[in-house]
C-alpha cells in the first residue's frame, strides 16, 4: 500500500518516476494526484441510433467494408474513403492522409473508431477519427481483454491503448467503456495516457487519505472527503462527479494558500520592529511646514494610518495603492521622515534606474535643505539621500555604500542593487517598495533582512496599479491595504483615444499635429514605443496571441522618422534602457527642464517619471502593451494644470480582441476597473514566489477572477485556525496539506523569511 508522501520510484519504477520528475517536477504520490486532468474526453457511446446528433463524440466498433483512395474534388490531393459495416447500418469515414493509413485500414479489418459526428446532405460521417485496429476475439471470450502483439492505430484511441496494455501484450478494453476519460497536461516525452496509467496504478495501491477538514466545515460547504475527491477527479463517472471533486479540491487549494498567508501575518505580528513614534519639531514636522500645498483628505487619512503603524513595536506590513498621480510618494516620504526622526534609516526600492534617479531628484527637491545633512547651511534637523544603482561610477557607488553603512544617509534609494550582498545599513528601520507589481515577495523580504539582528523593519509597499480584491487576498494577502482614490486638487482626468493606423492613417498624422500644437503652447509630449531597435522583442509581445500581430516600430526608427519628418523643427530626444546611465540622466534632465519638446522612449518612463509640463502621449503599437502598462504610461501626462491626452495607435483591426482591449482602456480612467480587466487578460502569476507579473501560475483549479467567494471563505477559516494554532501542531493534516499542495521550496523560503 502507499501514502501521499511516498516517492513514486517505489511504486512506478525509477525510469517512469524520473520522466515525471523531469517533465513536471512530480516526485511523490501527492504530486501525481494533484496533477489534475485539464479536461475530460467523452468516450462517447456505442452506436445505438441511426442519426446521432451533430457534434456528438461517438466511439464505434465496426468492420471495414471498403476502402479506396480517391481524388479530392475541391483541392489538390487524395483522401481515403472508407465504408464501415455495423450491426445496423453503414458509416462513411474519411482520412486526408491516405498514404499513412491505406495499408492499415483495409477491407475486412475490425477496428474501433472515435470521432465527432458531422452531417452532409442528410447523412452523417466521421472525418479523420482516431482509430485502433482490433484482433478477432478469441472463441468463447468477450472483447474486454484481447491479445495484441503491437498497437496499430493513431490518435487518442491508440494512445489510450498503449497506456492500458499489460506486459503480456494483452489489451484491456474496459478503459474504453468509461463515460469520461481524463486528459492531463502532458509533454511529448510524458503523454497524457502515460500519466493516466500511472495515476490508476497509484490509486490501486493508495491507503485511505486522512481528512484535513473538520466535519462541520465540510458539512457547511457540502464538500466530499479528500480521499473521495482525489480519486474521483481522476476517475469520474459523471460530470457531476467532476464538479463535486473540483469544488472540494479548489477549496483545499485556496485554503493552502490562505494558511501560508495567515502564518506569515501571525509571524510578522510576533516580530520586533523599531517603535518610531512621531517626534515633535523633528524633520517630519519641518517638512510638513515647508509644503506649499495641503494634503488631500485621503492623503492625510492614510498618513495617519501609517504613522500609527510605525509607532508600534511590531513591523508594519502595508500596501499603499492609488491611482497614477494620487500622491503616494509624498505620503511615503512623510512616513520615512518619521522613521528618520526616530534614529533609523529607510531604503526605497525602485524597479528601474530611471525611476530611482527620479525619486532621488524629486525627494531632494521636496525636502530642500532638509536633504542636505552635514553640509554647510543645512537645516538643524536634516539628513542625506543616497542613490545606489548598478550603473553608477565606482566612486559614486562607494560613496553611497559608505553613507548607508555609516548612517549618514537617512534615506537610501536604489534598484535591485540594494539587494546585493555588499550593501549594509547602519540601522535600517523601514523598507519602501515602489511599484510592487515589478517585485516578488522574496525580493522585498530580502531587503528587509538587512536590519540589525533581532529587528524587522517596517514595510510599505506602493503601487499605482490598483489591486483587485482577490489579488489583495492572495498575492498581497500578508499586507494591510490603504487606498488613495482622490486626485490632487486641480488635476483634470486624462482623455484617451484609439487610432487604427492602417484604416485611418490621417488620424496618425493628426496626432503629430496635435503634438506640434501643444509644443507651440509651451508644453511637451511623449512618444512611447514597445521596443528599442531591431531584433528586440516588444513590450508585452507574445502576451496576447488572439490575432496576428502587425510589425512593430522601434523607438530608434520612430525617433529618426519624427525628427526628420513631421516634427523636424522641434527638439526631439531619445530615451531607452540601453543608453548608458549618464546619457539617460542627461536626456531625462533635459526633458525635465524643458530643453526637449518631444521624448521618444520605451517603457523606461512607465513608472514614477513626473514632468508636469507634458500633456500629450502617443503610444505606438499600443496593442503590444498590457492593460496596467497602458494605464501607468498615460499617467505620465496631465500631471499639471493642463488637460492630458493619450493617443493609442494600433495596427490591430477594429472589432478584434486587441482593439477592443484598447477601447476598454480608453473608455475609463478608473484603475480599479482596469485592474479587473488586466487580471482577466493575463494569468495570476506565481502567487507566493518571486514572479508576480503573470507568465506562470501555481494555481491548478483556483481562479482569482472567478472564485473570490471561495478565497474569502478559505481566508476566514485559515485565520481562525492560525489564531488558535499558529504552527498547526494540533492540525497535522492541514500542515501536511500546506506543504504538499504548494511547492516545498517555496514553503521553505516562507518559513525562513
Amino acid at each position: 500500500m502507499a501514502t501521499l508522501a511516498d516517492p513514486l520510484d517505489r511504486l512506478l519504477g525509477k525510469k517512469t518516476a524520473d520522466a515525471l520528475d523531469e517533465a513536471f517536477e512530480i516526485r511523490t504520490v501527492e504530486d501525481l494526484l494533484r496533477h489534475y486532468p485539464h479536461r475530460y474526453a467523452s468516450a462517447g457511446k456505442e452506436l445505438a441510433e441511426k442519426e446521432p446528433p451533430e457534434g456528438e463524440h461517438i466511439t464505434i466498433i465496426a468492420r471495414v467494408a471498403s476502402a479506396a483512395v480517391v481524388k479530392m474534388k475541391n483541392r489538390p490531393g487524395q483522401m481515403l474513403r472508407v465504408s464501415l459495416a455495423t450491426d445496423s447500418q453503414t458509416v462513411d469515414v474519411t482520412f486526408f492522409n491516405p498514404q499513412k493509413v491505406r495499408h492499415v485500414i483495409k477491407p475486412g479489418v475490425r477496428a474501433m473508431f472515435s470521432g465527432t459526428v458531422k452531417y452532409f446532405r442528410g447523412k452523417w460521417s466521421l472525418t479523420h477519427p482516431s482509430y485502433l485496429i482490433l484482433p478477432e476475439p478469441r472463441v468463447g471470450e468477450e472483447d474486454s481483454v484481447v491479445p495484441l502483439a503491437s498497437i496499430k492505430g493513431a490518435g487518442d484511441l491508440a494512445g489510450l491503448a498503449r497506456a492500458n496494455q499489460d506486459p503480456g501484450a494483452e489489451l484491456d478494453l474496459s478503459v474504453f467503456d468509461r463515460a469520461l476519460i481524463p486528459l492531463y497536461p502532458a509533454t511529448r516525452e510524458v503523454e497524457s495516457w502515460t500519466i493516466m496509467r500511472c495515476v490508476r496504478q497509484v490509486l490501486d495501491q493508495l491507503d485511505p487519505i486522512e481528512e484535513p477538514l473538520p466535519d462541520e466545515t465540510r458539512a457547511e460547504h457540502g464538500f466530499i472527503g479528500l480521499d473521495e475527491a482525489l480519486r474521483t477527479v481522476h476517475l469520474p463517472d459523471t460530470k457531476e462527479d467532476i464538479e463535486r471533486a473540483q469544488d472540494r479540491l479548489r477549496f483545499d487549494e485556496a485554503l493552502s494558500l490562505q494558511l501560508v498567508l495567515a502564518m506569515r501575518r501571525h509571524d510578522n505580528s510576533e516580530r520586533v520592529a523599531p517603535a518610531c513614534a512621531p517626534v515633535a519639531g523633528g524633520i517630519a514636522d519641518q517638512f510638513e511646514e515647508m509644503l506649499p500645498f495641503t494634503l488631500t483628505e485621503g492623503q492625510q487619512a492614510v498618513a495617519e494610518e501609517i504613522s500609527g503603524d510605525l509607532a508600534r513595536p511590531h513591523p508594519m506590513s502595508r500596501l499603499l495603492q492609488g491611482e497614477v498621480g494620487s500622491g503616494k510618494t509624498i505620503v511615503a516620504l512623510r512616513a520615512m521622515l518619521q522613521v528618520v526622526d526616530a534614529g533609523y534609516q529607510c531604503a526605497l526600492l525602485a524597479p528601474t534606474e530611471v525611476l530611482a534617479n527620479q525619486h532621488a531628484r524629486s525627494l531632494r527637491k521636496m525636502m530642500g535643505p532638509l536633504a542636505a545633512g552635514g553640509e554647510l547651511g543645512s537645516a538643524e534637523h536634516s539628513t542625506r539621500i543616497a542613490l545606489l544603482t548598478g550603473s553608477l561610477p565606482v566612486a559614486a557607488k562607494r560613496a553611497a555604500l559608505l553613507e548607508a553603512v555609516t548612517g549618514d544617509a537617512g534615506i537610501v534609494i536604489g534598484t535591485h542593487a540594494l539587494i546585493q550582498d555588499n550593501v549594509e545599513f547602519f540601522n535600517l528601520g523601514m523598507v519602501v517598495v515602489d511599484e510592487q507589481h515589478r517585485f516578488g515577495v522574496e525580493q522585498r523580504d530580502q531587503l528587509r533582512s538587512r536590519a540589525r539582528e533581532g529587528l524587522s523593519p517596517h514595510l510599505l509597499v506602493m503601487t499605482a496599479t490598483p489591486i483587485p480584491r482577490t489579488i489583495a487576498m492572495t498575492v498581497l494577502g500578508d499586507l494591510e491595504v490603504s487606498t488613495l482614490r482622490e486626485l490632487p486638487r486641480g488635476r483634470t482626468p486624462i482623455k484617451s483615444s484609439v487610432v487604427p493606423a492602417k484604416q485611418k492613417p490621417q488620424w496618425v498624422d493628426r496626432a503629430w499635429e496635435r503634438i506640434r500644437e501643444d509644443v507651440a503652447d509651451g508644453r511637451q509630449a511623449y512618444v512611447v514605443c514597445s521596443r528599442i531597435g531591431d531584433g528586440e522583442q516588444g513590450a508585452g509581445e507574445d502576451q496576447f496571441t488572439e490575432e496576428k500581430q502587425p510589425e512593430t516600430k522601434s523607438a530608434v526608427d520612430v525617433f529618426e522618422e519624427l525628427s526628420s519628418g513631421p516634427l523636424a523643427d522641434l527638439r526631439v530626444g531619445l530615451l531607452h534602457g540601453r543608453l548608458p546611465s549618464d546619457e539617460k540622466d542627461v536626456v531625462m534632465s533635459a526633458f525635465n527642464v524643458g530643453d526637449i519638446d518631444v521624448l521618444v522612449c520605451t517603457t523606461v518612463v512607465e513608472v514614477g517619471v513626473d514632468v508636469p509640463n507634458a500633456t500629450v502621449m502617443v503610444i505606438v503599437d499600443a496593442e503590444r502593451f498590457g492593460v496596467s502598462q497602458l494605464h501607468q504610461l498615460r499617467g505620465r501626462v496631465g500631471r499639471g494644470k493642463h488637460q492630458g491626452l493619450c493617443i493609442l495607435v494600433t495596427g490591430s483591426n477594429p472589432g478584434g480582441p486587441a482593439y477592443e482591449r484598447l477601447s476598454a482602456v480608453a473608455a475609463t480612467n478608473d484603475g480599479f476597473e482596469l485592474a479587473q480587466l488586466d487580471l482577466a487578460t493575463r494569468r495570476e502569476g506565481d502567487i507566493l514566489g518571486a514572479a508576480q507579473s503573470g507568465t506562470t501560475s501555481n494555481l491548478r483549479l483556483l481562479s482569482l477572477m472567478a472564485h473570490g467567494d471561495i478565497l474569502e471563505s478559505a481566508r476566514e477559516f485559515a485565520q481562525g485556525i492560525v489564531d488558535s494554532d499558529p504552527s498547526l501542531e494540533g492540525h497535522p493534516a492541514l500542515a501536511s496539506m500546506v506543504t504538499a499542495a504548494l511547492d516545498s521550496d517555496r514553503i521553505e523560503y516562507l518559513e525562513k523569511s
